[in-house]
């Protein structure tokens, strides 16, 4: 089986099972989710010393990870992005922020993809308040290959950091080949009429739109995001040069994710028109992505809609 034709979650479990052979300093934590997050079976019974399930506690979990790191351990923490970041936000402020230790934080499911569990678990600000934490590297991957090739870095590299995990089979961008470059934006393709600037699992969907728009002779550059903080500026800067107009199109709030990064940046270096394109001010509810892609229009025809007003 080809890597992509696998789950997110399956290939970040047996990426720490390859990891955890290499370095039997690192371990997998969980939160009573092991499964929603693929570890339990493929980490618990490969590594079982090497795998802690704290429970239904989730600011324990940091804790115990922070104590871990304090040790020499390279933790690693995955639970639903709603408990791994808003939940928790204090107890990583102070246990692996402040305190600067080498904590892997996991927010798997991150905003739509949470579907059937609705509002409660939809979070849409994880990576707007990761990114405003001191000491937080922010990262998320478009497709498998780009996945296990961050997980390599996180576990070889120190420092707070928290990734965002979509679970199911994702449409790959790259291939084996593909190697991640830390904070550095990856561009997609060239264009001169728009810039797109997006991140994790909205790529493929702003790719789809990419290819579509090229028989409506709109020619649309697309820059990937795998790590918000630190923020590839210079790449950014570089294309709204060129195109003079950016869409930004992410799985999140409109307010202070990825399109948050976008403007300020733009803001302060080289004003230019932006529209951003995601969640707006509203909770989540009990829907498909789709859905909420075509309720909210930041999906495919949302993107192509947009990118055709933006042109003009």
């Amino acid at each position: 089986m080809k890597l992509h034709e696998k789950e997110m979650r399956t290939v970040y479990a047996e990426t720490l099972n390859e990891l955890i052979s290499q370095n039997k300093n690192i371990f997998c934590l969980e939160a009573d989710l092991a499964k929603a997050t693929g570890t339990n079976p493929i980490v618990s019974e490969t590594y079982p010393n090497n795998f802690i399930n704290v429970g239904v506690a989730e600011a324990n979990m940091i804790g115990v990870a922070a104590g871990l790191a304090v040790d020499g351990k390279v933790p690693f923490c995955a639970s639903f992005s709603c408990f791994a970041s808003r939940r928790v936000y204090d107890q990583i402020t102070l246990s692996v922020a402040y305190a600067n230790t080498n904590v892997k934080i996991i927010g798997a499911a991150p905003g739509v993809t949470q579907g059937p569990n609705g509002g409660t678990h939809m979070c849409f600000q994880d990576l707007a308040i990761m990114r405003a934490m001191p000491n937080m590297q922010v990262l998320s991957p478009c497709d498998v290959y780009e996945l296990k090739s961050m997980l390599y870095y996180m576990a070889n590299t120190y420092g707070g950091m928290y990734m965002q995990l979509v679970r199911p089979k994702v449409i790959p961008i790259f291939d084996e080949n593909y190697q991640y470059e830390h904070g550095k934006a990856v561009k997609i393709s060239e264009g001169s009429d728009v810039t797109i600037v997006t991140t994790g699992f909205m790529t493929h969907i702003a790719k789809q739109a990419v290819d579509e728009l090229k028989e409506e002779n709109i020619n649309v550059e697309l820059l990937h995001y795998p790590c918000i903080k630190p923020f590839d500026d210079e790449s950014l800067i570089s294309s709204a040069k060129k195109t003079k107009t950016v869409i930004t199109v992410e799985n999140q709030s409109v307010i202070g994710g990825i399109g948050g990064a976008v403007c300020e940046i733009l803001s302060e270096n080289l004003p230019t028109r932006v529209k951003r394109l995601g969640i707006p001010d509203k909770f989540g509810e009990v829907a498909s992505a789709k859905y909420l892609f075509d309720k909210y229009i930041f999906g495919l025809e949302g993107i192509k809609q947009a990118c055709r007003e933006m042109k003009k």
